[in-house]
């Protein structure tokens, strides 16, 4: 395993400083700020604006697109003594053992607050989208599983954990969550987002951020904005979507994350929008985010978006006046390393092409988070908590006694707790989504030996693969895969070995059938053979994730359908066809179609990159064990071709008899069944006319009527029958999670404000009209069990991002009959 040690540097903080007033911090983070910019330099101002990434390959092992051809050798020496912004994945570029991160990540620091003379040290980022991207680190669900919970204060719950174990070795910022929200699941990196949803991206996300920031790690929103629309779902393809398509799905979850989470920084998108890419977009940067909104934080560059103004976009002509244009729209730091905002920079604004006040405007808000997140206060120390009872080797020393302290602590910290492996089992559990079940599900355990499977027959690509559970930003996946000489780090349970703990008593009989995304059927007989002389089939498909082509999922690995990739749909077929019971079992990073399979299974358990403990929780839903508790975050198409498709359509976007594609779904958003049953009854309109300002009440009572316990979702979803635009047919604005016994019921008190009727009207404003509306109690978006017409009096209202943005449930328990 890679040490990746830097070396150490004898220097010492300078302390001639400290009575300075940036170096005050019973001062404000601003005047700390602009004391340090007024002692400062241009070029000291602009090394602030960029980060370093030393350690990452330019031979096209690439984690970050074009990195083979944008990277390029850094001189930190020369770089050093005017400062540097960030450290670019200390820990996400190599595999190393987390106490040998956190010593080498101190040195470096050391040496880097030693170097300039303000001893101003690197703010270091990571990536934590499923976890701490970083060897040993928890590998936690994928977004989309996330989505599946509906269950914010779970998610909150993750990404503090995740947030303690990156702050305790000294990582200040994460690159997470994506706010994207899915408009075409060929999209590659829909795994990656929360679901199709804005207002389930929104609070989601809102949660999430919460968790991260409250542990003192920066979180950052991305992409802003539009990344997930592009055309045909081609990554980094461009945007053609509208400026209502924008303003009321895509901006929505990050306007709520803005409000209510306390985030940050922000990170803009890669693509443009009719032409105006994101990273030069002044009115989106800094017109909407900042002025609008009242964002006070950093926005990032994505890597190498700033270049690739000049290399994909092509509207700048050089380096510099990329970062100029960068600049001006209102992009402060520039990620992941040095490009246009080192020499280029500095060369336009010298020459007067680019204002020095751009620089300090960024520079400003660079150093006031710095300051806040205590780099600039005199007690700042590099040493970060993991190593408190450690000799941290920090303050000098040989090298060969750096590398002995290297060797003594190399074990000594754990990023994979047993708190965390039972908090990621949690979120699984959770996110498993049981599509359809003809009475097969669950394999229980404590029925009569009779009627209980004695062969298991485990057939499929996703059968016996560890990483089959993993996203493809999990470290073994993103960057542990170009070191095969490393152990994974974590463990990794497979199918069929978390299959043969929750059956002990079952034989387990196992064939690949076919792999992922392959040609070849020749295993296509003996998997038969196998699954006509057992009970029944658990068949194991779905995906394998990679980056820029290297899997079937993941970012750069678009899909040109929603086919199962290669011949699994074959695969599926065959087994169907041996006429014994398939429980079709998907771990994946997408939807897909499944053909036969959703009339003629016998179950369908949908998993989207469930995590380390994910195998552990689809075996537990099967046997029945854990009760499913998912609900789609994505629609489940039931044509591969019908796309794009999302339950957010305008009429026009639904089945009609003037095409002949339907785009209806097999499964709609929303959807999940459970291992018992629910009544929805009494229905009372408490408040059924509101005025535009006003807000609706309504009430009614849910039951567990089954022999278990299970999770009901209600989901409201808001219909607006006549509006002056085109409007999408059902949205939804407010969803509560149900945990009850059988027999319990509780009385659901729910208020409506009128604001959540509020779309984009033909002005651009966002407004509020009078008329009649649906509100929709649903169990998915094509299951409605209530629905209370009420109606919106008085003159149409502009609302702007003050608005009110949810529903307020309470509930009550109502007496047994």
């Amino acid at each position: 395993m890679t040490d990746n040690v830097a070396v150490e540097d004898n220097a010492t903080v300078e302390t001639a400083s400290a009575t300075r007033l940036w170096r005050d911090p019973s001062l404000d983070a601003t005047t700390r700020a602009d004391a340090l910019i007024a002692e400062m330099t241009l070029r000291e101002k602009i090394a602030q604006l960029f980060g370093v990434w030393v350690g990452a390959s330019d031979e096209g092992a690439e984690v970050a697109p074009h990195q083979h051809d944008m990277e390029e050798a850094v001189d930190l020496d020369d770089l050093l003594p005017y400062g540097l912004g960030q450290l670019t994945r200390p820990f996400g570029t190599a595999p190393v053992d987390p106490a040998v991160g956190a010593l080498s990540l101190a040195r470096t620091q050391r040496r880097i607050a030693g170097a300039n003379r303000f001893g101003i040290p690197a703010l270091a980022h990571e990536e934590c989208l499923a976890g701490f991207a970083t060897w040993g680190a928890t590998a936690y669900p994928v977004p989309l599983s996330w989505g599946a919970t509906f269950n914010p204060a779970l998610i909150r719950e993750m990404a503090a954990a995740i947030g303690r174990d990156m702050r305790a070795v000294g990582v200040h910022q994460g690159l997470a969550p994506v706010l994207d929200v899915v408009r075409d699941a060929r999209w590659g990196r829909v795994e990656e987002t929360i679901g199709e949803d804005p207002y389930l991206v929104g609070t989601i996300a809102t949660a999430y951020v919460q968790g991260l920031e409250s542990t003192g790690i920066v979180a950052t929103l991305k992409h802003f904005a539009g990344y997930s629309a592009s055309r045909a779902g081609r990554n980094l393809a461009p945007v053609g979507m509208g400026a209502r398509e924008r303003a009321d799905i895509i901006l929505p979850p990050f306007e709520m994350a803005v409000r209510e989470s306390g985030v940050r920084s922000v990170m803009h998108a890669y693509t443009d929008t009719d032409g105006i890419p994101s990273a030069a977009d002044e009115r989106l940067l800094t017109g909407l985010l900042r002025d609008s909104w009242g964002f006070t934080g950093t926005v990032v560059a994505d890597y190498f978006g700033i270049a690739f103004l000049k290399t994909l976009h092509g509207v700048a002509g050089t380096f510099g006046e990329a970062a100029g244009a960068a600049l001006a729209a209102g992009v402060d730091v520039e990620l992941p390393t040095v490009k246009t905002f080192g020499e280029p920079l500095l060369d336009a604004v010298t020459a007067g092409r680019v204002p020095e006040a751009l620089v300090d405007r960024a520079v400003r808000r660079v150093l006031v988070q710095k300051a806040e997140l205590g780099l600039l206060d005199p007690d700042w120390s590099p040493r970060p908590a993991a190593l408190a009872g450690a000799d941290a080797g920090a303050g000098g020393g040989s090298a060969a006694g750096a590398d002995a302290g290297s060797e003594a602590l190399r074990g000594t910290i754990s990023l994979d707790a047993d708190d965390n492996r039972a908090l990621a089992r949690r979120v699984a559990e959770q996110a498993v989504v049981l599509l359809h079940n003809d009475g097969t599900l669950p394999l229980d355990r404590s029925a009569s030996a009779a009627e209980r499977p004695r062969r298991i027959a485990l057939i499929g690509p996703n059968a016996e693969a560890p990483t089959a559970v993993l996203g493809c930003y999990a470290f073994p996946v993103h960057v542990g895969v170009q070191h095969p000489e490393v152990p994974v780090g974590i463990d990794l349970p497979t199918l069929r070995e978390a299959l043969a703990a929750e059956f002990p008593d079952c034989e387990i009989v196992v064939a690949r059938g076919a792999s992922v995304d392959g040609t070849d059927t020749d295993g296509f007989a003996a998997a038969a053979e196998l699954a006509r002389g057992s009970d029944i089939v658990i068949a194991a498909l779905g995906d394998r994730a990679g980056l820029f082509g290297r899997g079937t999922s993941g970012e750069g690995c678009d899909a040109e359908s929603l086919a199962l990739p290669g011949v699994q749909q074959q695969l599926l077929d065959t087994l169907l066809d041996t006429g014994t019971p398939v429980v079709v079992t998907l771990l994946a990073g997408r939807p897909y179609a499944l053909g036969r399979a959703v009339t003629e299974s016998a179950a369908i358990v949908q998993s989207f990159f469930p995590g380390e403990e994910g195998t552990t929780a689809i075996a537990s839903v099967l046997g029945g064990r854990t009760a499913p508790a998912g609900r789609l975050p994505v629609s489940i198409p039931r044509h591969p071709g019908a796309q794009p498709s999302t339950y957010l359509a305008a009429r026009l976007g639904h089945s009609s008899e003037v095409s002949s594609i339907d785009p209806t779904p097999a499964f709609g958003f929303g959807h999940g069944l459970t291992y018992t049953t629910f009544a929805w009854t009494d229905l009372v309109v408490e408040s059924g006319d509101a005025a535009t300002d006003g807000a609706f009440r309504l009430s009614c009572t849910v039951r567990n009527t089954g022999p278990r316990e299970g999770t009901e979702l209600v989901q409201l979803y808001l219909h607006d029958p006549v509006a002056s635009v085109v409007q999408p047919v059902q949205r939804l604005v407010g969803y509560v999670r149900l945990d009850l016994a059988p027999g319990e019921a509780v009385r659901i008190h729910a208020t409506v404000p009128a604001d959540l009727a509020a779309f984009t009207g033909r002005g651009g404003s966002r407004i509020v009209e009078p008329g009649e509306l649906e509100l929709r109690l649903s169990a998915s978006s094509t299951e409605p069990r209530l629905t209370a017409r009420v109606t919106l009096t008085g003159l149409v209202r502009e609302v702007d991002h003050r608005r009110r943005l949810h529903a307020e449930f309470t509930t009550v328990p109502h007496p047994a009959r």
